[in-house]
C-alpha cells in the first residue's frame, strides 16, 4: 500500500485510540494490512507531524484544539519555526506566557493579533517543542 494510505490511516487511528508507543502503532498498522516497521511508524510520525503529549501520540494541530486559551492551530513550519493560531487579542499574552515558560530550544516568539511564531534553535527539537508549547498551554 502506498504511503498516502498509509498516512491516512495512522491519522484515523490517532483520532479514534490512545496510542502510547509506535510499537502499539506499528501493530495496529499491521493488523489493518499495512506492512512496517518501527523505523518507518517513526517516519512517517515526524512526516505527519505528529508528537507524544503526555504520554499519547497527537497532532499538534488537534492537541491545539482541546484548550481553554481557545487555540486553534499548532504546526511547524520548515525546520526551525512553529505556528500558533488563536482567537484575535490573544497572540500577545500567549507569546508572553510561553517566553516565560524558559523552554529549552525556543529562541523567541513573534506575536501578531491572532498569530505566534515561535523560533526554536532546530529540527531536532522541534516536535518535543510542540508538544512542550502544547502541554504548557493546556494548562
Amino acid at each position: 500500500m502506498r504511503k498516502s494510505e498509509r498516512h491516512k490511516k495512522i491519522l484515523d487511528l490517532l483520532r479514534l485510540k490512545r496510542i502510547e508507543s509506535q510499537a502499539e502503532l506499528a501493530t495496529l498498522l499491521r493488523e489493518n494490512g499495512f506492512t512496517v516497521t518501527q523505523a518507518s511508524v517513526s517516519r512517517d510520525l515526524d512526516e505527519l507531524g505528529v508528537a507524544k503529549v503526555r504520554g499519547t501520540y497527537t497532532k499538534p494541530s488537534e492537541v491545539a484544539t482541546q484548550n481553554t486559551l481557545g487555540i486553534t492551530n499548532l504546526e511547524t513550519a520548515g525546520d526551525s519555526l512553529i505556528v500558533l493560531r488563536c482567537p484575535p487579542g490573544m497572540a500577545s499574552a500567549l507569546a508572553v506566557r510561553i517566553d516565560a515558560a524558559n523552554e529549552a530550544g525556543i529562541v523567541g516568539t513573534i506575536a501578531g493579533d491572532d498569530t505566534v511564531f515561535i523560533a526554536v534553535d532546530g529540527k531536532e527539537g522541534q516536535k518535543r517543542i510542540v508538544a512542550a508549547v502544547a502541554d504548557l498551554l493546556s494548562k
